[in-house]
């Protein structure tokens, strides 16, 4: 695929949207490539990194090796992830902090459109189709309503967390930072790239590694002989993540990491209850600009193909 420089800085721009997603317990960037349209690309190309690659780099050179890996792809997608994370996350954080109600409704808002922009793919609607897009959704929600574990420090235990919560973090609806917290892996982690524990963050990194290359493969087969089910599954995953992304929550408890405050126990409540406020205007605002950016975005794609 021909792409120009600019394909490439947009690609980039959308990395950067997804690193953004991540770093938020509860948003997920394969939302994010989802909605942007580079989701199917991204799991074909994760999934066909095999040793097969390293045949064609030995038989015929750097440049069939780099096109075949669609490493231009992945080293802009990369680039915008890795950005964002060193500068979008200070402000995600910021923002969490010191005005949760307000980015959880743009968040919110963003999802919430995501859900039907990913619903209207699905092309023929059968009792498979509604069983698991209704079974996604129970569980997702399910998901969001658990306490989390108790801390494991454990090496065999860190290697897992990696591959789950890689293979969350590409899954859209739930995302891999929440499935650390609830595994009680989320303070264990924070604390070795803190310390800057290399056996820790090796442990991770590789189980990550493993993760999305198996669990890539997984997805690939999956929408190329069940497509329409597929899609469901995904609709109903992001649906039942609405629950843990509601702007409006009653903490009921906190667990502190290190320097980090991580709520572990909430529950979801209407803005009426708080009168007065008013950044309750402000949020459903703001709610209604998340929902907007996706049909704009939809819009415009559209208009990009015609």
């Amino acid at each position: 695929m021909q792409r120009s420089l600019k394909d490439y800085l947009i690609i980039s721009a959308k990395g950067l949207a997804m690193g953004a997603a991540d770093v938020v317990p509860g948003v997920s960037g394969g939302t994010i490539a989802f909605i942007s349209g580079i989701y199917e690309e991204l799991i074909t190309t994760i999934s066909n990194i095999d040793l097969s690659l390293l045949k064609v780099l030995k038989n015929e050179g750097i440049l069939p090796f780099w096109k075949k890996l669609n490493g231009s792809f992945l080293l802009a997608l990369l680039l915008g992830i890795v950005f964002s994370i060193f500068t979008v996350m200070n402000l995600s954080h910021y923002l969490l902090e010191h005005h949760p109600v307000l980015i959880w409704s743009f968040f919110f808002g963003l999802v919430l459109a995501s859900i039907l922009f990913v619903g209207k793919q699905i092309k023929r609607w059968r009792g498979i189709t509604i069983i698991a897009l209704t079974g996604s959704a129970i569980l997702a929600y399910y998901l969001t309503t658990l306490p989390p574990l108790s801390d494991n420090t454990g090496y065999l235990f860190l290697f897992f967390s990696g591959a789950l919560a890689i293979c969350a973090m590409i899954l859209p609806g739930i995302s891999g930072a929440f499935i650390l917290v609830l595994l009680g892996a989320y303070g264990t982690i924070s604390e070795a790239v803190h310390n800057f524990d290399i056996k820790k963050i090796a442990t991770v990194g590789l189980g990550a590694i493993i993760g999305i290359l198996s669990f890539s493969r997984i997805l690939k087969w999956l929408f190329k002989n069940y497509e329409n089910t597929t899609l469901a599954l995904l609709t109903g995953f992001i649906l039942g993540s609405l629950n843990k992304i509601w702007p409006w929550k009653n903490i009921l408890e906190t667990k502190q990491f290190g320097d980090k405050i991580v709520t572990v126990s909430e529950e979801s409540i209407f803005p009426n209850q708080f009168e007065g406020d008013p950044q309750t205007l402000i949020a459903i605002g703001l709610m209604v600009l998340g929902f907007m950016t996706i049909l704009i975005l939809e819009r415009l794609a559209v208009k990009k193909e015609s």
